[in-house]
């Protein structure tokens, strides 16, 4: 596991959406172990309750509810209490691999509703509280699917290279005020994200692209350090930058 560095957050408080599982909860006790205070949601109260139950001295704060609505985002920020040094916008979830002719409209309305839209909404609430001290960095979880096609189906992909797009802006429109914006771009990674094939057509198009060219599957913690990293000011001359920790899929 990559190793932490002490007190690299200290005094400054992170915001984590889908802190309850997988990268989101690598990444939530990462920055906690180096001294951030972390405000996380995750959908699943059982699973934020058990973050806290397992981890009672770290200065977490947990607040369940979908990140898909407007309200859960303005619950989140508040209960940072008026500072946000850090927002780590983590949470996603799949389409099915379902190709254009058999996506159905409430299928990519939920997944652009919580890969893209809930990105959005977290950064914009978040940015006042950065501008107002004349600093902040973002990093936000895309994908290797936001690169290549071949990766999942077509909701997924366009949100992800919507998440990369959204980023560089970010950067642009911010990076004069000391805000800065990064982007993840995992490969496979061992969490419990739902990825269950609902095409036959997907699954005879891409299953064979995938079986040749998948690197190894990354653990969680691995991509917490590219995440942290981003965040922090050991990369304060990064900006707009999507950082693809793929295990070298994207060098195909």
């Amino acid at each position: 596991m990559p190793g932490h560095t002490e007190n690299r957050f200290a005094g400054r408080t992170a915001v984590v959406t889908g802190g309850g599982s997988g990268i989101g909860r690598a990444t939530v006790l990462r920055l906690a172990r180096e001294g951030a205070r972390v405000v996380t949601s995750d959908i699943s109260k059982e699973r934020l309750d058990a973050l806290l139950g397992e981890f009672p001295d770290l200065p977490l704060v947990a607040v369940a509810g979908d990140i898909a609505f407007p309200d859960h985002v303005l619950e989140l920020v508040a209960a940072a209490d008026e500072r946000i040094d850090v927002l780590v916008n983590n949470v996603g979830i799949m389409d099915g691999f379902l190709p254009p002719a058999e996506l159905d409209d409430a299928t990519w309305e939920r997944v652009l509703a919580v890969n893209l839209t809930a990105t959005m909404r977290t950064t914009r609430a978040v940015l006042p509280l950065m501008l107002a001290v004349g600093r902040g960095a973002i990093v936000n979880v895309s994908s290797e699917a936001g690169f290549r096609a071949s990766a999942s189906g077509v909701a997924y992909a366009a949100s992800k290279a919507a998440v990369n797009s959204f980023t560089r802006s970010t950067a642009l429109f911010y990076r004069e005020q000391g805000i800065r914006c990064n982007a993840v771009a995992p490969g496979p990674v061992a969490t419990n994200i739902e990825a269950p094939w609902r095409s036959e057509l997907a699954g005879h198009v891409l299953a064979p692209i995938l079986q040749a060219t998948v690197p190894r599957i990354a653990r969680a913690e691995e991509q917490a350090a590219a995440i942290t990293w981003l965040a922090s000011d050991d990369a304060s001359d990064v900006n707009g930058v999507i950082l693809a920790c793929d295990g070298g899929w994207s060098a195909l």
